[in-house]
């Protein structure tokens, strides 16, 4: 059975490219536009890993990552962060919450996520 990847992400350019890169690859995929949705959806999905952006409405990653994070059933979850600026203050307090990777968008390469989400699924 494939592995399930929520993506957590209010851009929906960003969102769709990283969903037809992951699927193509095999991985199933669900999307969330919210910092609120995607925390029912990991509550409902448990996935396996979780791509959490870091400014999303409503709840913001690091809120969404804080709550899953002190959460017994969902603490396991990978997340890697998506982040708009890659500060060196914002990837240290996602680290410190609980984020094992991230991804700068202003570099972004749909190959350098599809290989990172590999080395924690595979």
């Amino acid at each position: 059975m494939s592995k399930t990847i929520l993506i957590a992400e209010d851009e929906e350019i960003m969102a769709s490219l990283l969903e037809k890169k992951l699927t193509q690859v095999g991985y199933r995929v669900v999307i969330a536009p919210d910092g609120d949705e995607a925390l029912n959806k990991i509550k409902e999905l448990i996935p396996d890993l979780i791509l959490l952006d870091v400014m999303m409405p409503r709840l913001s990653g690091f809120e969404v990552l804080e709550i899953i994070k002190n959460d017994p059933q969902l603490k396991d979850i990978p997340v890697i962060i998506i982040s708009n600026s890659g500060q060196p203050v914002e990837i240290d307090k996602a680290v410190a919450l609980g984020a094992i990777d991230w991804v700068v968008k202003t570099d972004f390469d749909p190959n350098e996520v599809v290989a990172k989400v590999n080395k924690v699924l595979k």
